[in-house]
């Protein structure tokens, strides 16, 4: 997945009027401001009650549903193999949303302040912020991108990380 594939993602996701926000590890090099690494997926949080007009959007551009966890997370994949991880939120008042997880007594939280912007290639992008992504990237084995990508947020932003 190229910085172009991602901001082109962006905008027909714009154009259709759905908010979202990008994880995972373009969402740390988002944080960053620069690519660190080869991605092979982008991780986009959405509004849930959004998901058709993400889908629809999406389905025009040639993306289909290869994999379906809701309400946890579905992927599409482009014609050429491209995939977007998505992940469907429910929003409060105050800006906070929760996810749902496989442990349904277990959601994952996001705080408002969980919501930041980034950079893609030059142009300012909605993301994750660099707490909400350590907070999702403990608890489990980490793979070698993980370790790549917890130390480029110790590295750009001084902060602690669970491996």
């Amino acid at each position: 997945m190229t910085a172009e594939e991602v901001l082109s993602v962006l905008a027909l996701l714009r154009r259709a009027g759905a908010d979202v926000w990008i994880g995972g590890g373009w969402g740390i090099d988002a944080l960053i401001g620069e690519q660190t690494r080869d991605h092979r997926d982008l991780d986009l949080m959405h509004r849930q009650d959004q998901e058709p007009a993400v889908v629809a959007a999406l389905a025009v551009a040639g993306y289909a549903e290869t994999l379906d966890q809701r309400p946890v997370r579905f992927v599409l994949t482009s014609p050429s193999g491209r995939e977007l991880d998505l992940h469907p939120l429910v929003f409060a008042a105050d800006g906070s949303a929760v996810q749902a997880s496989f442990e349904p007594d277990r959601p994952f939280p996001y705080p408002a302040s969980g919501f930041v912007t980034g950079h893609v290639a030059g142009v300012r992008v909605p993301c994750l912020s660099a707490a909400q992504q350590v907070y999702f990237h403990q608890g489990y084995t980490p793979s070698p991108r993980d370790l790549h990508d917890m130390a480029q947020l110790r590295r750009a932003f001084k902060i602690a990380t669970h491996f």
